[in-house]
């Protein structure tokens, strides 16, 4: 479990200046769509747009939970399977949930450091 959460970590590849000046808009790329904001105001610092990609990963596999939700939300209340059904709805979105924490604690404490599983995917982005 412990290699899990042992990521990739780039923060000495970036300016002391560039992640003080930049982790609150940092922090934002991890809530949903909200990564647009600092995607648009901080285009100019790297690290910015390393939790920027990250933050679009994550909201494509949140994006993509909710479909597979959805239709499982259709299918199991149709069978009647209510209780099923918001179990599936828990262990499917509370990944998400704690990458989106993760993502937000390593803004907020100055770290470039990849999310578990999905974090690589980040480097295949070019803003």
């Amino acid at each position: 479990m412990n290699e899990l959460f042992n990521t990739k970590d780039t923060t000495s590849e970036y300016e002391a200046q560039d992640i003080s000046a930049n982790k609150s808009m940092s922090i934002l790329s991890y809530i949903g769509i909200l990564f647009l904001i600092p995607m648009f105001t901080a285009k100019d610092s790297m690290f910015a747009k390393f939790h920027v990609k990250q933050g679009i990963v994550l909201c494509v596999l949140a994006f993509v939970v909710g479909i597979i939700t959805g239709i499982l939300n259709v299918v199991l209340s149709v069978a009647g399977l209510y209780i099923v059904l918001l179990l599936l709805q828990l262990v499917l979105s509370l990944p998400v949930v704690v990458l989106m924490v993760l993502g937000i604690m390593n803004a907020s404490q100055g770290k470039a450091k990849e999310l578990p599983l999905i974090g690589k995917f980040a480097d295949k982005i070019n803003i």
